[in-house]
């Protein structure tokens, strides 16, 4: 693979990780953010440090948060911005894209690509190919020069809206990631996902101590065999509702093994033996995007997909609620709706039928 010149978008922990690893892959890399001081000191030595799994300096050519000069260096543009940040993203990118862009959003959650998509051709753009997949990387950054990356993902999905886009673009982000495999539809590619799955159910267990600001370890501390009987619950939900949709899911201990390799006897073994998840610690705030995110941009539209396809998610439901209640917020209506997505007025089999196109 020849070196090419990549844009990354954002400046939190996935942006950073990715960035050093297409650095080191020998690629010039050019990152985007619309608040360049949190990379002030990544800009003026002209590099990032990468510790744990990747360590070392790796060269970053530019930080800057002109969209215009990013887009006119690069035509690959990786999208590692949060997901309830899209809308924004689309406004942003939209007056300078061309048809040599490509966009692939990291983690895009369920029907990321979908909703920028819709997004995009709000602002008058189309024939940009959008790909999405998972969050590959298990970071955290350091201070505003550097990330600790614990592990990275060996393997996972990626799509694109429709099935025909998958086969078409899939081979433009396996020469970056060479691992990746083409998910049979977008329900399968976006509930392959840990994070949402957990995320929110850890969280609201360890409610008390995430709100009182103590340091726990997010995996280790934070489950017990009782309290992982809710993730197993939920879980099954998952698999309803991708079966629902005309495909099928890992379970969620085999996945934390392809993922990173770890004991598979069972989900709390999985969770308690991935290498990477050992010394990675609870939010210690209640406004962090374990809530928000993961629950405005993947169960709320799966939500939406079970409703249509009748199947019931109380689990879902009640995790949905927990969250707009001690958020002030009605994510059912702020989240990532099947109106947005342009499936509010298509039936469960239409929406099945399109993703196969």
């Amino acid at each position: 693979m020849g070196s090419e010149r990549i844009g990354v978008i954002g400046s939190g922990n996935t942006a950073r990780a990715l960035a050093a690893y297409l650095s080191h892959q020998g690629h010039s890399v050019c990152v985007y953010t619309r608040h360049p001081e949190k990379l002030d000191t990544i800009r003026r030595r002209g590099h990032i440090e990468a510790t744990g799994l990747l360590e070392g300096m790796f060269p970053i050519e530019e930080v800057t948060n002109e969209p215009e000069r990013l887009t006119r260096q690069c035509g690959t543009l990786f999208v590692a911005s949060v997901t309830t940040a899209y809308l924004d993203v689309a406004a942003t990118l939209a007056p300078h894209l061309r048809e040599h862009h490509a966009l692939v959003l990291f983690s895009s959650k369920l029907c990321g690509s979908l909703e920028m998509t819709r997004a995009l051709h709000g602002h008058g753009v189309q024939g940009v190919p959008i790909i999405e997949t998972d969050a590959l990387f298990a970071c955290r950054a350091r201070e505003d020069h550097g990330i600790w990356i614990a592990g990275l993902k060996g393997w996972t999905f990626l799509a694109c809206p429709q099935r025909s886009g998958t086969l078409s673009h899939g081979p433009l982000v396996r020469r970056f990631f060479p691992g990746l495999e083409d998910a049979s539809n977008l329900v399968q590619r976006g509930l392959t996902d840990f994070g949402a799955l957990a995320h929110a159910i850890v969280s609201l267990v360890n409610l008390g101590s995430i709100d009182r600001g103590e340091r726990l370890r997010f995996y280790v501390e934070g489950l017990s065999e009782r309290t992982v009987v809710l993730l197993e619950r939920m879980e099954e939900e998952f698999h309803a509702v991708a079966q629902a949709y005309g495909t099928s899911l890992l379970p969620m201990k085999e996945l934390l093994n392809r993922y990173y390799g770890c004991e598979t006897g069972s989900l709390l073994e999985a969770m308690r033996t991935v290498p990477g998840y050992r010394e990675l610690y609870a939010p210690t705030s209640l406004e962090h995007r374990f809530l928000t995110e993961d629950i405005a941009t993947s169960l709320v539209p799966l939500q939406g997909l079970a409703r249509k396809a009748g199947v019931a998610v109380p689990m879902v439901d009640a995790v949905i609620t927990f969250t707009s209640v001690l958020s002030g917020q009605d994510l059912r209506v702020k989240g990532r709706t099947l109106e947005r997505l342009g499936w509010g007025g298509l039936s469960h089999e239409a929406i099945v039928q399109w993703m196969a196109q």
